[in-house]
């Protein structure tokens, strides 16, 4: 039995576009959304204030080499405030901890008032903290970080969240509602429905290359349908 090439080919065709069509529509409106969002708005830059520059008295702090010396290990000491209050981080290999620059004396993990007011400080906007929570477990739009960190949620439209380090007060990453579209619609452009971050996942692979066959398929269709003179009979 011959194979009727056209008609085995536009079947093919029909079904891959078929299969295809509704990821090449998600593509299209996810990368809409993607390029007409500015970037800065989705990474929040706009949430966060910038830290005000303020003297120190170099001559009142203890010397760094204390620090060394009361954690031993430590990879890095560095001068920072903390409400108001000189700190050395000192970079262990238990992770970061801090101590009072002026003392040395090394201090407990955050509390949840010192957390907020922290938060308040960093934050950009004017509304109110709506609720403040240390998680164990990390939520879907922080995986790629690990807990334990403060959530400190911000009232608004766009529910801006502020993540904060339990040992040091500092700001781990900044969440809005159109970084989380954003973050929705990367998972759906990339076809990597479990942790979003694999470019080169075998769904989108197959999706891939079973579009190009598509479009391969549809240009021998299209040749196919041009008028093709007849050979006159000798």
């Amino acid at each position: 039995m011959a194979i009727r090439w056209p008609l085995l080919v536009r079947r093919t065709h029909k079904w891959l576009a078929l299969a295809v069509g509704v990821q090449a529509l998600l593509w299209t409106l996810t990368g809409m959304y993607m390029v007409a969002v500015h970037i800065d708005i989705i990474h929040g830059d706009h949430l966060v204030r910038a830290p005000a520059a303020t003297p120190v008295d170099v001559a009142s702090l203890v010397a760094p080499s204390r620090i060394v010396a009361a954690a031993p290990g430590t990879s890095e000491v560095r001068f920072q405030r903390l409400l108001d209050r000189p700190v050395w981080r000192a970079e262990t290999p238990d992770g970061a901890r801090l101590y009072d620059a002026v003392t040395g004396a090394p201090l407990p993990a955050l509390s949840k008032f010192q957390i907020e007011e922290q938060a308040r400080r960093i934050y950009a906007g004017e509304g109110k903290i709506v609720a403040t929570r240390l998680l164990d477990i990390a939520p879907v739009e922080m995986q790629a970080r690990k807990p334990p960190y403060w959530q400190v949620e911000f009232e608004g439209w766009n529910r801006p969240t502020l993540y904060l380090s339990p040992t040091t007060g500092e700001l781990i990453s900044r969440r809005h509602a159109l970084w989380r579209v954003f973050d929705f619609a990367w998972m759906l452009h990339i076809m990597d429905y479990d942790e979003r971050s694999d470019v080169n996942n075998p769904l989108l692979r197959v999706v891939t290359w079973s579009t190009f066959a598509m479009a391969l398929t549809g240009a021998w269709l299209l040749i196919w349908s041009f008028p093709r003179r007849k050979r006159k009979k000798a």
